[in-house]
């Protein structure tokens, strides 16, 4: 007999690894005992670790559960049981209660930038190293041809036939979409698949029925779970739902590399989830859910299908295979697709997914002369297993290029008071009033006050959208974007950030509880703060003023920064300034109007041909005459008066028109929206060469 080698670094402790396969057995410690000659107590000491046994012993433990010698010392993998994994379907309820669909996959759109929101959120909510970034990986694959066939044989896609054929017989939603997800197949013979990898993150770490990661993912529904010591992102247990809503089949596999062992090991734990509505088979009715694994052979779940541990060749079938040692896991949702449209081609998929990654999380993917970035995300696609699309790192500063300035400038401590050049970035502080929970705090207690932080910069000539603030906290999750109201007469295109809560990279009492206030103002989306039932109950009166309070406040520090002074820019067109004036005259019989209209948002931009395209909104007091206002467009020179250039365009909307050359607001219209094109023909330089200014006095022999 070969000598055995010697346990390695992958191996596990001799109790939980021999209790495993005596499970796996299906034998008592009792019945070893027996086999053994030896007494219940020693078999219960070696289970324990109490002790264990002298190597002629294991030699013989090694023939009566059928393996060699080598594996009982090593114990790296599981003794073969012939008990090869399936798929189990949960039985019907009892009472006569069925579930037509998973109805936590309706709370989100199944649309792949959701779902790379989700996703993403939870794996940063899930970092292990807080030294290092969460690196999430996106792979689309798509199978045909023998690559297929080979893909639905592991995971035992005959078996599972019937299931899909009679749960898509059914009228409701989710048996059409199964419907024709079975017809597409057959007729395509093409399958898509989508791998979600992190690394760097917990993994699905804990027991396989009681509390934990494991089972708050693949055995319940709206089961948080997170240990992100109050910084999730997430807090209602939802975002998983949207790797089962984005598979046309319901169908997710899953590989975990666990932070903390379970059952001894930390490689290669995999289980399969498929949701399915109510249906029967053979005369047997099943509830839905079903779960891809290896037999449970405890008494109180016989026959359950539970996780196990994957080898090589098992994880390479199945699409499974991780790169490394680092913590994480792999979601493989089958049969990937957008259900918004507005993707077709593996090209559209790999694109969207690289935007949405760029739009929701550019800030968490920088970094500070100090402190690492908390993400790193890439995306591949794949035909048959060759490359199809190449490896994408996502790249904020490419995607973002204002925004990221402004936070690197903030994580470099680069910021500055107020704005004189382009490349500059401006800081002021934001204060949030944290409403005291309500069974804290003294009565009419205002709260605690947070120092939220606002950086502004210029915005990049490319942005095709400008004058907004991007809220976050936490892992720097974009949550909102703000347009600011009220914005001063020739504001400079900016972007600005806002974070709040551990999004500013500060820790304290404040910071914890903003984040705390913030987090349960937003829905399950978590797109924007707002009234919530968690806010409302958690929460002392007042809580959705101060809400509003902080919102108000954002805008009046916005239009502080943006007041300050011009900018000076090395080179390019002069910057736009005073793009609109208001003429504040007394009226024809001498009566001098309460007040007048106000801008409350402005755009402007050059086309190609050098004509400036200008949109202003305006906001207006009550009159009880209609306003009739003619727009007059100014070039701005350096001496000299400003030439009068003429509109090529000047048109109304819904709330006034444009009849022969001026804007006709009805009374009882609060707020209303021109746009002007001008004449390039009647400019005295190209447009690129001069600011404009826009006027808007009252038309001669006009009302109000």
């Amino acid at each position: 007999m070969p000598e055995p080698s010697l346990p390695g670094a992958d191996s596990e402790a001799f109790g939980p690894w021999l209790k495993r396969q005596l499970r796996r057995a299906d034998m008592s410690q009792a019945e070893l005992a027996v086999e053994l000659g030896k007494t219940r107590a020693a078999v219960s000491a070696w289970i324990t670790g109490r002790a264990e046994p002298r190597e002629e012993t294991k030699a013989h433990i090694a023939e009566v559960l059928g393996t060699d010698l080598a594996s009982v010392v090593t114990r790296a993998v599981d003794v073969p049981t012939g008990r090869p994994v399936r798929w189990h379907h949960r039985p019907a309820h009892t009472d006569g209660g069925r579930e037509y669909g998973n109805a936590a996959a309706f709370a989100f759109d199944a649309d792949l930038s959701v779902l790379a929101r989700e996703a993403t959120q939870n794996s940063l909510d899930e970092r292990h190293d807080e030294q290092s970034p969460v690196r999430v990986h996106y792979t689309l694959h798509e199978l045909d041809g023998a690559h297929l066939d080979a893909f639905l044989t592991a995971l035992h896609w005959d078996a599972l036939l019937p299931h899909y054929e009679e749960a898509s017989k059914g009228s409701q939603k989710v048996s059409r979409s199964l419907r024709s997800a079975l017809e597409d197949l057959g007729r395509e013979r093409r399958l898509r698949l989508l791998r979600i990898d992190d690394y760097n993150a917990a993994g699905l770490t804990g027991p396989e029925y009681s509390d934990g990661r494991y089972a708050a993912v693949v055995r319940r529904q709206l089961d948080s779970h997170k240990v992100a010591n109050g910084r999730a992102g997430g807090s209602y247990g939802l975002g998983k739902a949207t790797l089962w809503a984005t598979s046309r089949f319901g169908l997710v596999l899953i590989n975990s590399t666990l932070s903390q062992p379970h059952e001894g090991r930390t490689k290669g734990r995999v289980i399969g989830r498929l949701d399915l509505p109510w249906h029967e088979t053979s005369g047997e009715a099943h509830a839905g859910p079903a779960w891809f694994g290896e037999p449970d052979t405890e008494p109180d779940h016989q026959g359950v299908s539970r996780s196990w541990w994957a080898e090589r060749n098992t994880l390479r079938d199945l699409h499974l295979e991780r790169t490394g040692d680092d913590p994480g896991t792999s979601f493989l949702i089958v049969g990937a697709y957008d259900a918004s449209g507005d993707t077709e081609s593996l090209q559209e998929m790999h694109d969207k997914l690289v935007r949405s990654l760029a739009h929701d999380f550019w800030a968490a993917m920088i970094g500070g002369l100090s402190t690492a970035p908390l993400l790193d995300a890439r995306v591949t696609t794949l035909r048959n297993g060759e490359t199809y699309i190449r490896e994408e790192q996502v790249d904020p500063h490419s995607h973002h290029p204002a925004l990221a300035r402004a936070l690197q400038a903030y994580l470099d401590g680069g910021t500055v008071t107020e704005l004189t050049a382009a490349d500059h970035v401006a800081r002021a502080d934001v204060p949030l009033i944290v409403t005291p929970l309500k069974d804290r705090g003294r009565a009419r207690d205002k709260g605690r006050e947070h120092l939220a932080t606002l950086l502004l910069t210029p915005a990049d000539e490319n942005d095709a959208q400008f004058n907004r603030v991007v809220c976050m906290r936490g892992s720097r999750m974009t949550i909102t974007e703000l347009r600011p109201r009220d914005l001063p007469l020739g504001t400079t295109p900016f972007q600005a950030v806002l974070l709040a809560g551990y999004a500013t990279g500060r820790d304290g009492e404040d910071v914890a509880l903003a984040e705390a206030f913030l987090r349960a103002s937003e829905p399950p989306e978590h797109d924007r703060w707002d009234r919530t039932e968690e806010l409302t109950t958690t929460y002392q009166r007042g809580a959705l003023t101060r809400l509003k309070e902080f919102r108000s406040t954002i805008d009046k520090t916005v239009r502080d920064l943006v007041g300050r002074r011009e900018l000076k820019r090395a080179g390019g067109p002069a910057v736009l300034r005073e793009l609109l004036k208001l003429d504040s005259a007394t009226n024809a019989g001498g009566r001098r109007a309460q007040s007048f209209p106000t801008v409350r948002n402005l755009e402007a931009r050059i086309d190609d041909r050098g004509a400036w395209h200008v949109t202003v909104h305006l906001r207006l007091p009550e009159a009880e005459d209609p306003w009739v206002l003619a727009p007059i467009a100014k070039f701005d020179v350096r001496s000299g008066g400003r030439p009068a250039v003429e509109w090529e365009v000047l048109v109304g909307s819904e709330t006034c028109r444009a009849d022969n050359g001026t804007i006709i607001v009805e009374p009882g219209v609060r707020t209303a929206v021109f746009s002007g094109v001008t004449d390039p023909a009647t400019h005295p330089v190209r447009g690129g060469y001069a600011r404009l200014a826009v006027d808007v006095p009252k038309a001669r022999g006009g009302a109000a």
